[in-house]
């Protein structure tokens, strides 16, 4: 990539003075932090009422203070100092390894070779999962419609996103496209990993459904007979908050009908879940046909975390293995979860609702944090809102609306705010 050349006084210089650019493409600010940063400026200035900051990833009460579950909060306050202050194992603790698995499958008991390694987020799985199962210069597949971050955890990395078409004209899932992509990836690379984001997806709110999940295994099982390397890794970040929580777990045993060179991982977050959002925790987790490759996952991704990270947050995990070991408990955290649920559901239906009324079109929503809404210029109408105090995120191929850090009043007047810019 060639060095932009500015000019300084009488002196030419490159645009990185020390730092190298590395074919990364690095903005001068986050797009969403920096949006929801003009969102507080503005709330400073003019007042809160005449604002509304709907680009937060974060559970927010009506107010728009932190919802932390106060069953959660107990325990964290009650941990000794050697159980958050001493390192944890570069793949996390024992009690922590198993509790995990157990938040991400619930019911479900995997026939499959399991294990579990430790990591910052979602965000820190994510990376080790690209990192191992794909080569430099390689691309990884995901929808049309995904998170950003996935960009820059790629490129960081020297990997490059590639995308599928999530939606069919009439709103259902591209399965087609979704084979098409896989096909022809893997006709040029040697692996190939694939991230999907469901249930409750980021940043529309859909959720693969059990058909669609029958149509991915399909493709995938016609796409092992390359003989080649492939990743599929669900990002359940937001699994918790998709509706009743063994429903949508349902699609989890069709993991386990894919040739042994297709390795499904759980990538798998406690900030959401758990409300743990600066712990930074979460945990990467094989679904695997051997009990060599899962002892390969475990070995690649400790490696990996270790010339990143080292080690992860030891609190979280000591809270999570606590959790997990006191029925009790867990019943406490799981219906106070289970309230905060329903108040985003109610959200998010409220904003649905609102949106038809106007005649706003939608992307096909479910459930989750966020709704989007298609746009042929995502930038210019977000600028225009931003005017008016309506803080959301422009993407690529539309706006994103946090359901979760606003009233469901506010739900209910977003949508008509966001039809008479867009006409």
């Amino acid at each position: 990539m060639d060095t932009k050349i500015i000019f300084r006084g009488d002196f030419k210089v490159a645009e990185y003075i020390l730092a190298r650019q590395n074919d990364r493409s690095i903005p001068k600010e986050d797009k969403i932090f920096g949006i929801s940063n003009r969102a507080k400026k503005m709330i400073a200035e003019k007042g809160a009422d005449k604002v509304i900051n709907a680009t937060i990833g974060s559970l927010l009460d009506d107010d728009g203070k932190l919802i932390v579950l106060s069953s959660v909060d107990e325990v964290f306050r009650g941990l000794k100092p050697d159980e958050y202050a001493d390192y944890a194992p570069i793949c996390g603790i024992p009690a922590f390894r198993e509790a995990v698995q157990k938040a991400a499958f619930g019911k479900f008991r995997p026939k499959s070779f399991t294990d579990a390694v430790a990591a910052p987020g979602g965000t820190g799985a994510l990376r080790n999962a690209i990192a191992n199962y794909s080569q430099p210069g390689d691309k990884v597949l995901t929808s049309d419609w995904h998170w950003s971050p996935y960009n820059t955890i790629a490129g960081e990395i020297r990997r490059r996103v590639d995308t599928f078409s999530l939606f069919t004209e009439d709103r259902k899932f591209n399965w087609q496209s979704f084979r098409e992509k896989v096909l022809q990836l893997l006709d040029t690379q040697d692996s190939l990993v694939i991230i999907l984001n469901t249930p409750a997806h980021n940043p529309t709110g859909y959720s693969l459904t059990l058909g669609d999940w029958d149509k991915v295994t399909e493709v995938l099982t016609e796409a092992a007979k390359k003989g080649k390397a492939i990743a599929l890794v669900v990002d359940a970040a937001y699994i918790d908050f998709a509706g009743d929580e063994e429903e949508c777990r349902r699609f989890l045993p069709k993991l386990e009908t894919m040739p042994e060179n297709v390795l499904p991982i759980i990538a798998y977050s406690l900030s959401k879940t758990f409300t743990l959002y600066g712990t930074r925790c979460g945990a990467l987790i094989c679904m695997a046909k051997t009990r060599e490759i899962a002892d390969e996952f475990k070995r690649v991704c400790e490696f990996s975390s270790r010339g990143s990270w080292s080690n992860g947050t030891k609190a979280a995990q000591v809270l999570l293995a606590k959790i997990y070991a006191d029925d009790k408990l867990l019943a406490r955290v799981s219906e106070e979860r289970a309230r905060y649920r329903d108040m985003l559901l109610a959200r998010g239906r409220a904003f649905e609702e609102e949106a038809a009324k106007v005649g706003l079109e939608m992307v096909p929503f479910d459930a989750g944090f966020f709704a989007s809404i298609p746009c042929s210029d995502p930038d210019g109408i977000s600028a225009q809102l931003e005017k008016q105090g309506l803080f959301i995120v422009p993407l690529a191929k539309g706006l994103r609306v946090s359901v979760a850090s606003v009233s469901e009043e506010k739900c209910r007047r977003i949508p008509a705010m966001i039809k008479a810019v867009m006409g």
